[in-house]
């Protein structure tokens, strides 16, 4: 494919310094339609340009790729590129400016530059942070980009005096997130636990917090939409009318779910040869691959899970997920499950979808029995993929951090694993064991008894994560917290 299959190339093109030399850059742009006809343009930046040195043609060519100094150049093309492609396409009267993550902060310095008359600094900034909003996405440390100084003069230059630099993004190195912290007006973290965990990385700055939420008309899937259709007319432009799921007959939700689980059994015949059972108790578990998340947890005593699982009858796990090409643990993590899937035949089914995208996505968070999530806290800022399963009736079973401190009502909306507490300074071998016994405790004492010998029960927990979580956890609410709190 190309990129003019997808995207519309405009012809307008900007230029940036990097290493002292110019680098061209052009926007290519995707119209994003929303359900009344508006249309919001979403522009991405390349710098694939026949001008360019061919070490500057590949600076845009992958996404978290290369060393800091690849990475450095990205983010000048990012925040500096991306305010003045806005410049020349017309866009001069923005009032709000949102950089979600350190990558694009040098965009506040660029718009820095634009105020400066190099003798009233104080009041250039204060000018504009009223322009900016920064939102924090991760509480790791290893997340916040740094640069060293020697870098940043060599490959950014000093767009303002470097002593005014080093007082914004700090004396040791250019910390992009501190940065951002300094010239912006409204600062927030993405779940209320992450707002607190991200106060105390950032001492001394103002953190609020704006809950994650996911889009509802995209994640529902067909046999449930069907259902919302006929109980909730204009669910779809107010989510928040979710809340009457709770009417919903529970055989007809039980239908639908089970048509959505017969979906995901048809998948994964055709990707992988493997044919689930629509009968069987199936765990869901998809999020990036990287230590934090351990996937594995569940894996942790495969003797005590072939147990349960003989004698709950059968047991599916699918899984899904890619790791970062530099994250080795992370691939080893993938290694690891698979040989758990041989290990564990014929007891537990387990099977990994490659190539996760959106399309694996929507048939997985809707046609399994539980969304397992179970993170080390309090490594997972917000987390969507459970809101998109509460979204088809489809309960959490969690580790309580992001998001599931707030959508988790034990026994009600899902379930939890252990309790609302900081694993920072634990010993991790510890904290894996004593998460991996609840977590069996919880699927053997409680999901699994109520799904065999209570269906309608079973049932009732997933209508009531539509009715409490889906009414809530989704993008119009965060839309109208971020408008009422950030922009206005």
């Amino acid at each position: 494919w190309r990129p003019s299959d997808f995207v519309r190339e405009l012809p307008t093109r900007v230029a940036v310094a990097i290493e002292g030399r110019a680098v061209a850059v052009r926007a290519w742009r995707y119209d994003v339609t929303g359900l009344t006809g508006h249309v919001v343009p979403l522009l991405l930046l390349d710098t694939n340009l026949e001008e360019n040195r061919p070490e500057d043609r590949e600076i845009t060519a992958r996404l978290y790729g290369g060393d800091d100094r690849y990475r450095l150049r990205q983010e000048i093309v990012l925040g500096i590129g991306g305010v003045r492609m806005l410049r020349a396409l017309g866009y001069r009267s923005i009032q709000r400016h949102h950089m979600n993550e350190g990558h694009a902060s040098l965009l506040a310095l660029e718009l820095l530059r634009e105020e400066s008359d190099q003798t009233a600094v104080a009041r250039d900034i204060h000018d504009v942070r009223r322009m900016c909003v920064f939102t924090t996405h991760t509480p790791v440390p290893a997340g916040h980009d740094q640069f060293d100084w020697g870098l940043v003069r060599e490959v950014l230059g000093e767009p303002i005096p470097l002593a005014e630099l080093q007082m914004l993004g700090g004396q040791d190195r250019l910390n992009m997130t501190r940065l951002a912290l300094n010239l912006s007006g409204y600062v927030n973290g993405v779940a209320k636990k992450h707002g607190e965990v991200s106060q105390r990385m950032f001492p001394g700055y103002a953190v609020d917090s704006i809950t994650n939420g996911v889009h509802t008309a995209t994640w529902v899937c067909p046999s449930v939409r069907v259902l919302f259709d006929r109980y909730i007319p204009g669910w779809a432009s107010d989510p928040f009318s979710l809340r009457h799921a709770i009417k919903i007959p529970i055989e007809d939700l039980r239908e639908a779910h089970l048509e959505a689980k017969w979906r995901l059994v048809r998948e994964v015949r055709q990707r992988l040869g493997v044919e689930l059972s629509s009968n069987a108790f199936t765990i869901g578990f998809a999020r990036r691959a990287t230590a934090y998340k351990r996937a594995d947890l569940l894996l942790q005593d495969p003797e005590r899970l072939a147990a349960i699982a003989r004698a709950a009858g059968r047991l599916q796990i699918v899984y899904a997920g890619k790791a970062h090409p530099k994250d080795e643990p992370g691939k080893e993590l993938i290694r690891r499950i698979h040989a758990a899937a041989e290990r564990l035949r014929p007891d537990v089914t387990i099977v990994y979808l490659p190539d996760y995208a959106m399309e694996v996505a929507r048939f997985l968070t809707a046609g399994v029995d539980v969304w397992l999530n179970t993170p080390l806290r309090p490594q997972e800022a917000s987390g969507t993929s459970g809101m998109k399963a509460a979204l088809n009736g489809v309960p959490s079973l969690s580790i309580l951090d992001g998001w599931w401190i707030e959508g988790h009502v034990e026994g009600i909306t899902g379930w939890s694993i252990g309790e609302d507490e900081s694993d920072e300074t634990a010993d991790p071998v510890a904290v894996a064991a004593r998460d991996a016994s609840e977590l069996y405790a919880k699927l053997e004492q409680v999901l699994l008894p109520l799904y065999t010998e209570d269906p309608a029960g079973w049932m009732e927990v997933g209508r009531r994560a539509i009715a409490f979580n889906g009414s809530f956890f989704h993008t119009h609410r965060m839309v109208q917290q971020y408008a009422a709190n950030a922009y206005i």
